[in-house]
């Protein structure tokens, strides 16, 4: 690793006062340990380059979340190509949500995400208010069934895993398979909706398209 190493990713912020997310490029130097935040909108530094010993570069991966005095981030993607070219090839972490249709199988649905090759890191079963299915499903509010899917995802518990893996993001939806169950069933046969799910909002599990996306539940 030369000393000269920098390294970029694009973190998000919960603003609470302001109920949105936050944009930072945060810059991490491996030879001293520093740290450097740039606000991505309003195109100004953010923090100073200041050393920080609580953060070290095995923490640094797309998915991740850390803290950096006192704020905490998500690591949605990176920053640059020679960050993606160097650490690309680490784990990521994404969302695995059960959905209350399938939370009766939910013994089943871990056996096949850990023979799958993934870890479940984090867990908890949780019963969505509308606002997070909103959160959730933010990509879906021009479909014309974003209303059934709220009702739905918020008619009963869920359980929200936190799962890690190589190219977690595009795996998990891989195993998923098609959002229609139907189709899950004619394309994709051995996927969890084929096996589990009814139909296109009743089909047992949800997996986000994005980092982002991802890391905007919290566990």
């Amino acid at each position: 690793m030369s000393q000269d190493d920098r390294f970029a990713f694009i973190a998000e912020w919960y603003d609470p006062n302001a109920s949105l997310f936050r944009r930072y490029e945060l810059l991490y130097y491996p030879k001293d340990g520093s740290v450097e935040m740039y606000d991505v909108k309003n195109h100004r530094t953010f923090l100073k380059r200041t050393k920080y010993d609580d953060l070290h570069l095995e923490d640094l991966f797309v998915g991740n979340k850390v803290t950096v005095f006192s704020r905490h981030l998500s690591l949605v993607d990176y920053g640059d190509q020679y960050t993606a070219r160097k650490l690309g090839s680490r784990k990521e972490r994404t969302l695995a949500l059960v959905k209350p249709d399938a939370v009766p199988k939910i013994g089943e649905l871990i056996d096949i995400i850990i023979n799958a090759g993934f870890t479940i890191t984090k867990a908890k079963m949780m019963v969505l208010s509308r606002k997070e299915a909103m959160d959730l499903h933010v990509d879906h509010q021009s479909k014309p069934f974003y209303n059934e899917l709220l009702l739905f995802i918020a008619s009963g518990p869920t359980v929200a895993m936190e799962i890690l893996g190589d190219d977690a993001v595009s795996e998990w939806k891989k195993l998923l398979g098609p959002a229609n169950s139907g189709v899950a069933r004619s394309d994709a046969l051995g996927s969890i909706r084929a096996m589990f799910g009814t139909d296109g909002i009743r089909n047992a599990a949800h997996g986000p398209d994005s980092f982002a996306s991802a890391a905007r539940v919290s566990f």
